[in-house]
C-alpha cells in the first residue's frame, strides 16, 4: 500500500490577479502544513478565469512570470508539488494551462487545455499534446474542465500511461435559475458531477476535480475512487482545502488498459 495525501484548493474566487497569488500562496503553505504531497488549484486560478461578461486586465506575461516565481518559492517552502491552474501567453494566443511545480520549486512541466468549450473561443486558443507527471510514488495526469466532462479519452490517455490520479481543474459558478445542490451528484443536478464518477470507474483511477468556492455553484471539489464511489467532497460554497489520501495500489488502470481504440485514449 502506498498512500499519498492530496489537497484540492476549493478556495474563494480571487477578485484581482494579485489577490489570486496571495490566496494561492496561503493555500500552498496550509497544504504543506497539513501533510499534503500535492495541491491542485482550479482552472485559470492565476490570474483568474475570464468569465463571459466580466472584465480582467489584458494578458500580462510579466505578471504571470512573477506570479509563477512567487508560487514556486511557496512550493519550495512548503515542500509540496503544485498543480497551478493558470493562463499562458503563447504564439498561438492566450492559452488555458496547468503549471506543475516540483517541491523544490523547479518546473516539472505544463499541461495545456486541448479540448475547448465553445464559450471559450472568445478568449482562448487550444493547446495540443498530453503528458503525465510525478510526485513521489504518485503518477498523475491533468484534464482541464471541459476536457474531463465531455471527452472521456483525455482521462483514459493518462490512466493508460500509469496515472493513479487524474486532476481536473475546472471553473463553474451559478447561472441564473440554476439548480443549487447540497448533495453530490444529485439526480436533479446537471450531468457534470455524474461525469466525475464515470471518469474514475471507466478507467480504474482516482479522479480529483477542483473548483473554487462560490454561492450556488452547480459543482464542487471532490475525489472519486477508482471504483466510481465518492471518497469525499467539499460542502458547496464553503472555502477551504479538501484533503484526501489516495492508495496508488487501488488505481490499477485496468479498465483503461482493456480499451482497444485507435483514438487519443
Amino acid at each position: 500500500m502506498s498512500i499519498v495525501r492530496i489537497a484540492l484548493a476549493n478556495v474563494r474566487i480571487p477578485t484581482t490577479p494579485p489577490e489570486s497569488v496571495l490566496i494561492a500562496h496561503a493555500a500552498i503553505l496550509e497544504a504543506g502544513q497539513r501533510g499534503a504531497q500535492v495541491i491542485c488549484f482550479s482552472e485559470c486560478f492565476v490570474p483568474g478565469y475570464r468569465w463571459p461578461g466580466t472584465s480582467l486586465p489584458p494578458p500580462d506575461q510579466s505578471f504571470l512570470e512573477a506570479a509563477w516565481e512567487t508560487l514556486a518559492a511557496s512550493a519550495r517552502t512548503a515542500g509540496i508539488t503544485v498543480v497551478l491552474g493558470t493562463e499562458k501567453v503563447a504564439a498561438r494566443g492566450l492559452m488555458i494551462s496547468a503549471l506543475v511545480l516540483n517541491p523544490d520549486g523547479t518546473v516539472q512541466g505544463w499541461q495545456d487545455k486541448v479540448q475547448m468549450d465553445l464559450a471559450e473561443d472568445f478568449s482562448y486558443a487550444a493547446g495540443e499534446g498530453r503528458r503525465v507527471f510525478q510526485a513521489g510514488p504518485l503518477t498523475f495526469g491533468i484534464v482541464i474542465c471541459h476536457e474531463g466532462w465531455r471527452y472521456p479519452e483525455t482521462v483514459r490517455w493518462a490512466a493508460r500511461r500509469g496515472a493513479h490520479v487524474v486532476f481536473h481543474p475546472h471553473a463553474h459558478i451559478a447561472e441564473p435559475g440554476s439548480f443549487r445542490p447540497t448533495a453530490f451528484a444529485d439526480p436533479a443536478n446537471t450531468f457534470h458531477e455524474k461525469a466525475m464518477l464515470c471518469r474514475a470507474a471507466e478507467n480504474t483511477c482516482y479522479f480529483a476535480s477542483v473548483n473554487c468556492a462560490s454561492e450556488g455553484s452547480g459543482t464542487t471539489s471532490a475525489v472519486i475512487r477508482p471504483d466510481g464511489s465518492v471518497q469525499c467532497f467539499q460542502p458547496y460554497g464553503v472555502a477551504g482545502l479538501l484533503i484526501a489520501e489516495v492508495d496508488t495500489e487501488l488505481a490499477t488502470g485496468l479498465l483503461a488498459s482493456r480499451c482497444r481504440t485507435s483514438g487519443l485514449g
